[in-house]
């Protein structure tokens, strides 16, 4: 084979071969003909036409972050301080989109800064509206107006804010001692109003107790009377009945009453000698007093019938 031959086919093989590329997986490749758009690649092993197509741009369709931190100021003139991470992504793998990416920045250095300084934008204006007493809870509300407010421009540089999380929240140190201060100050009140609440409900339910156990008292007091007085009345009853049966047989039997009530009059006077327990009780044991005692007794048995 003459060796031009040899040669043409060498430099025909390098040419082809130097239209092979390799676009790697999560990766969509921009060819470009004579410097202008020409079409997208996918991942796997593609083909380009040799010297008059270029890869202008390999874009990136995975997820990507950036930490950022920076400084606003509240309505009530305080420094705030922001430390936060951004998630975003390309929206989708459509030529439109992957075209946007492509020609939208010259570089990716000039979208990570029109990102970050698009987004800290919107958190100061945010932070400007608020005291800085409210800031500390409203992380979830400054993501928010932040994801409201950036959502439409990215899409149309290509992109999707997939998250944004604030970190941390700080202030400037007299700020922050200030805040614990109040923070204490209003723990310090909650505990005492607490305490407070908490003695007062003691002392109401000890009064409330009290006040049942002398209810308590005074009605188990006033039924034990009750009783006594009932007791007392049937004993007395009982007594005038079994005298005037006594009576009634002595009549029936003709006996002479006065010996039946010198008996009983004499038999008490022995039942309070065995069971007195030590009490003193003085009967007056003269004829005299004999006499008004059976006395009595008989009265007793007359109003009885």
């Amino acid at each position: 084979m003459p060796i031009g031959s040899i040669v043409f086919i060498f430099f025909g093989a390098i040419i082809v071969f130097s239209g092979l590329l390799t676009v790697n997986q999560g990766t969509i490749a921009v060819i470009t003909l004579f410097g202008k758009y020409q079409r997208i690649l996918a991942p796997g092993l593609r083909f380009k036409i040799p010297i008059i197509e270029k890869v202008y741009r390999r874009v990136s369709i995975q997820n990507r972050s950036v930490e950022m931190e920076f400084q606003a100021v509240t309505a009530d003139q305080a420094n705030v301080y922001f430390k936060s991470m951004l998630l975003y992504s390309v929206m989708d793998s459509n030529e439109e989109t992957i075209k946007k990416v492509a020609f939208k920045f010259i570089s990716e250095k000039d979208l990570m800064q029109a990102m970050v300084r698009t987004i800290e934008g919107n958190i100061r204006s945010y932070v400007a509206t608020k005291k800085q007493a409210e800031i500390l809870g409203q992380r979830r509300e400054i993501v928010e107006y932040v994801k409201a407010g950036i959502d439409h421009t990215l899409e149309e540089w290509g992109y999707h804010l997939q998250d944004l999380q604030i970190n941390d929240i700080t202030f400037d140190q007299a700020v922050m001692e200030s805040m614990s201060k109040v923070v204490a100050s209003n723990n310090l009140k909650a505990a005492a109003e607490n305490e407070g609440q908490a003695l007062l409900i003691t002392k109401t339910k000890a009064a409330e107790a009290e006040g049942n156990a002398i209810k308590i008292a005074a009605e188990a007091e006033r039924e034990a009377a009750r009783l006594r007085g009932q007791g007392v009345a049937l004993f007395r009853e009982e007594v005038a009945r079994g005298m005037s049966q006594a009576a009634e047989q002595m009549k029936q039997a003709n006996l002479d009453t006065n010996v039946i009530l010198f008996s009983m009059w004499t038999e008490a006077i022995k039942n309070f000698a065995e069971y007195g327990k030590g009490n003193v009780i003085f009967l007056d044991g003269s004829s005299d007093g004999m006499q008004r005692t059976m006395q009595q007794i008989m009265g007793m048995v007359k109003a009885r019938e």
